[in-house]
């Protein structure tokens, strides 16, 4: 199972999704799970932003070791379930892997989705998004240039998005390994 997560500079939202979800798994003892990010203007080789690694430690994520990266066709094509942090992000990814479409959601859009729907696996996903259309929450807005609690709020904005979309590819490697 790999996750991808998506933002514009890949230094704040999508590597704190990727490390909470990281964390999850870890805590939930969920195999074979990556996850990774990207940016779609990525400040690449750089760090994740101070203030987003002081939240994310807070939500008991690691922020070491981390390098921005930018998003290619090759990343996103490799992962099994892309997450974007905002409807242009969504947007972007499915310009570099347009046949990602059924695997290609805001983080938003998947968490209500899973939330609403007693999905079995994955591919479930795509068939419920047409039933969320215009439901879901807000997209989760870029922090840069804002105070600590914009980030604060921004990450646990996150953290509560990420749990029913974990659960979910919980489910999925589980029904796999059967």
């Amino acid at each position: 199972m790999r996750l991808l997560f998506i933002c514009t500079g890949n230094i704040c939202r999508s590597p704190t999704a990727e490390r909470l979800a990281t964390a999850y798994a870890a805590r939930t003892q969920m195999p074979n799970f990556s996850a990774g990010s990207a940016g779609t203007r990525a400040v690449v080789g750089h760090p994740i932003h101070p203030e987003a690694a002081a939240v994310l430690e807070q939500l008991g994520g690691d922020p070491s070791d981390f390098t921005a990266r930018q998003l290619t066709p090759r990343i996103a094509g490799d992962a099994d379930l892309v997450l974007a942090m905002t409807t242009t992000h969504r947007e972007s990814v499915l310009q570099f892997a347009p046949r990602q479409l059924h695997r290609t959601f805001t983080l938003a859009e998947a968490a209500q989705i899973a939330t609403d729907f007693d999905e079995v696996d994955l591919s479930d996903l795509a068939a419920h998004r047409s039933h969320v259309a215009g439901r879901f929450g807000p997209d989760v807005s870029d922090p840069i240039g804002q105070s600590p609690e914009v980030f604060t709020r921004i990450g646990n904005q996150i953290a509560d998005l990420l749990p029913p979309i974990l659960e979910l590819c919980r489910r999925s490697t589980a029904s796999r390994a059967e």
